[in-house]
């Protein structure tokens, strides 16, 4: 079904913007690894970090990258560089200015074989939101190459769509730790910024899983300047598990386990009690102000967060639907700060200094993880490749913790 072309709606707050160009000189992001209690137990649902971007090398051409299934050490490369087959890896978007979705990119997966005793790599199914739909091989991991595997990509000839789905490095970057720490002093009624000097990037020598799309613009724009997306993982109930192959299939309808959009919504902003409700929640019901009273009591009670930045926070998150949204007329250079979150996200973008600037009353405090451990390509699918085993008397301090 192909997206409805409606007239243009106002963009994201000019506030955020200005917000993002007075921050010192950074990168944005913020995850969603493990936000809440349900996903915490359900790794190949519990989804990271989605990208949108215009690709750097070709502005006529979007970027979408969804993240799931994070903290993938290498020595298990075989084991959890699966995709689960009995999920739905959907991108929802919305193209028309308001809360509800326009379209969707679902993905799924066959379950994994192998052959002669090898794990042969899954098969992707790509249903497109103008109606097609095509096939293409995932990148196989493995934990015995020293040198990752080199990406398998798939142009579809008819839509023109770029494909790539494999275990990759996680290019989120970000202290855990010592956020943990600051909010701890908050409690204690001594806010301490110094613990983010430790500087250290949590997701350094992870790997995680991608799902990455190159494809037309015209594909997914509508009639104004801006897409919005949101990533989900589903599954369908009930499920039922076959006790003779060990395989989990579901019937009827497709629920939602985890979503994300604008990055740390969950992770910082959702009291705990209430984070299962939020990824079980969508866009109309963020519209509809069901999460917004407890975002606003983290913001003004427990970071004292100043009305201004409180008024950012609810026109990014509430207005219009956690969207994370992509104004389309923006070049994106690789050095044009506009072209930075919360215009859309590029995976160099860092979101935690942002979020922390705007929950700071716009003050700085940078969490000292200013980027990946390792470069990220340079053409599709932008990100770094996923970590191998180490070769034999190989000493580092890789993983960061």
């Amino acid at each position: 079904m192909d997206l409805v072309r409606k007239p243009p709606v106002a963009g994201l707050a000019v506030l955020l913007v200005i917000a993002v160009m007075l921050a010192p000189p950074a990168r944005f992001e913020a995850a969603d690894h493990g936000d809440a209690p349900f996903v915490a137990h359900d790794s190949g649902a519990d989804l990271n970090d989605v990208y949108f971007f215009r690709d750097p090398n070709d502005n006529s051409r979007l970027i979408l990258i969804m993240t799931v299934h994070g903290f993938i050490v290498p020595g298990e490369a075989s084991n959890f560089g699966i995709f689960d087959p009995a999920m739905r890896y959907r991108f929802e978007l919305e193209n028309t200015g308001d809360a509800r979705p326009d379209g969707a990119i679902d993905v799924r997966f066959s379950t994994r074989v192998s052959v002669g005793g090898v794990p042969q790599a899954q098969i992707a199914t790509i249903n497109l939101p103008n109606g097609r739909t095509f096939t293409a091989p995932s990148t196989n991991s493995s934990n015995t190459a020293d040198v990752a595997p080199t990406p398998v990509l798939t142009t579809d000839p008819q839509s023109n769509v770029i494909f790539f789905a494999g275990l990759t490095d996680d290019p989120f970057f970000f202290d855990i730790p010592a956020f943990g720490r600051f909010n701890a002093s908050i409690r204690a009624g001594q806010p301490n910024p110094g613990v983010f000097s430790r500087g250290r990037d949590t997701f350094a020598g992870y790997n995680t899983m991608a799902i990455a799309l190159s494809m037309p613009m015209a594909l997914i724009r509508g009639n104004a300047n801006q897409i919005g997306v949101i990533i989900e993982s589903q599954r369908r109930t009930p499920q039922f598990h076959n006790s003779r192959t060990g395989e989990v299939a579901g019937v009827g309808r497709w629920i939602s386990i985890d979503r994300m959009g604008n990055p740390a919504v969950n992770v910082v902003l959702i009291p705990f009690n209430q984070k299962n409700g939020h990824n079980a929640g969508t866009p109309v019901d963020d519209a509809n102000r069901l999460f917004w009273p407890g975002i606003l009591d983290t913001l003004a009670n427990f970071y004292r967060t100043d009305a201004t930045s409180i008024a950012i926070f609810e026109d990014l998150l509430v207005r219009r639907g956690d969207y994370l949204r992509l104004d389309v007329t923006v070049p994106n250079t690789g050095t044009n700060s506009e072209a930075a979150f919360p215009n859309g996200r590029r995976l160099t973008d860092d979101v935690v200094d942002i979020l922390n600037f705007l929950i700071n009353n716009r003050q700085p405090l940078p969490d000292n993880a200013n980027g990946n451990e390792v470069p990220l390509r340079s053409a599709f699918p932008f990100l770094a490749p996923s970590h191998q085993p180490r070769v034999p008397g190989t000493t580092d301090d890789h993983t960061r913790n």
